[in-house]
């Protein structure tokens, strides 16, 4: 027998065990027995057993009452368990049953911070990569998510920490804005970079990507040979942000975006995921934008009320080495 034919051989007795080994939950099991496996299960951060028995309560009791609980910690125990599109849905299909229910408020907070980590995938959330840099699709969902949250429930306990969040989003999206303005002026499209700098000075004022879109502007405008808009934005520049890294005593600098590098082979082998590991740090090697934006977001994550921490958030923090190795396997 061939080596592929023992690997498919020995797949198949492993699947076959699994499925032996998963046990079904006993029909005959009540209402409140289920509900109370099911807090246990979440009480031990046993979050798959528990989605097996919230679902079980809801489909056999739809109209009992531990029915609309379960609900609300399903899309819990789905956020914990690092499945964004089922929180998301969950959180979705709450609101659409129950639009006057007391704790509404909740399923739309969960529903935003679903679409929060959903562009954090395995790399994302164990190794410190620049989100910055990553599609703001889940950012730009998760900004309006809490928007309508604010926007509907000004005086929800969870509020605050929406608002907060939206600080920490329109930041990120004003840099990653900033970010395909470099791309384009590597790419030598002058007039889209000159275009993307000045959204963002127009469309994200009062977040530190402002001062890198007046810079890029510059930059732009400067390569087109138009004298009169980068003398503009210079001026603009030098009144407001006469600290910016591509000023020198007033004198605009060749600018470049910072950290940049050829791609190696390793980053188009892990999209960029080991950047940060395999190369040695630099003294500010990021944009103003990233290191505003990372200590507004901490400064405000020291303001919320502890009894509102998003958990997931809390236990990335403070991470081993080996911890982020194994991916947490060994805990």
């Amino acid at each position: 027998m061939s080596m592929k034919h023992l690997l498919l051989v020995g797949l198949f007795a492993l699947l076959a065990a699994c499925s032996s080994n998963t046990k079904t939950l006993d029909e005959s099991l009540s209402e409140s027995e289920l509900y109370s496996m099911a807090q246990e299960d979440l009480d031990a951060r046993n979050f798959g057993p528990a989605i097996e028995k919230l679902r079980a309560l809801e489909s056999r009791y739809p109209f009992g009452r531990f029915a609309e609980q379960a609900q609300l910690e399903l899309i819990y125990a789905y956020y914990q368990n690092m499945e964004p599109e089922a929180a998301r849905s969950s959180a979705d299909r709450f609101i659409r049953l129950h639009p006057q229910h007391q704790n509404v408020d909740y399923a739309y907070y969960m529903r935003g911070m679903a679409s929060f980590t959903r562009d954090r995938g395995i790399f994302e959330r164990f190794l410190p990569l620049d989100m910055t840099r990553r599609d703001p699709g889940g950012a730009r969902d998760s900004f309006n998510e809490f928007a309508q949250l604010v926007s509907r429930f000004p005086d929800s306990r969870y509020a605050a920490d929406a608002r907060l969040r939206m600080v920490y989003l329109r930041n990120l999206l004003a840099a990653y804005d900033v970010h395909v303005g470099h791309y384009y002026l590597k790419r030598g499209a002058f007039v889209a970079a000159a275009n993307r700098g000045r959204y963002v000075v127009e469309n994200f004022q009062q977040t530190p990507a402002v001062p890198d879109g007046l810079a890029l502007m510059v930059e732009a405008y400067n390569r087109l040979a138009l004298e009169e808009l980068a003398n503009d934005s210079l001026t603009v520049l030098r009144a407001n942000y006469p600290e910016h890294p591509s000023l020198e005593d007033g004198e605009f600098l060749h600018h470049v975006e910072p950290a940049e590098r050829d791609a190696g082979w390793v980053e188009s082998m892990t999209v960029g995921a080991l950047d940060k590991l395999l190369t040695p740090p630099r003294e500010g090697g990021t944009t103003v934008a990233e290191r505003e934006m990372e200590r507004q977001y901490q400064d405000a994550r020291a303001a919320i009320p502890s009894d509102i921490r998003t958990p997931v958030y809390e236990q990335q923090r403070g991470r081993s080495w080996l911890n982020r190795l194994t991916f947490g396997l060994f805990d």
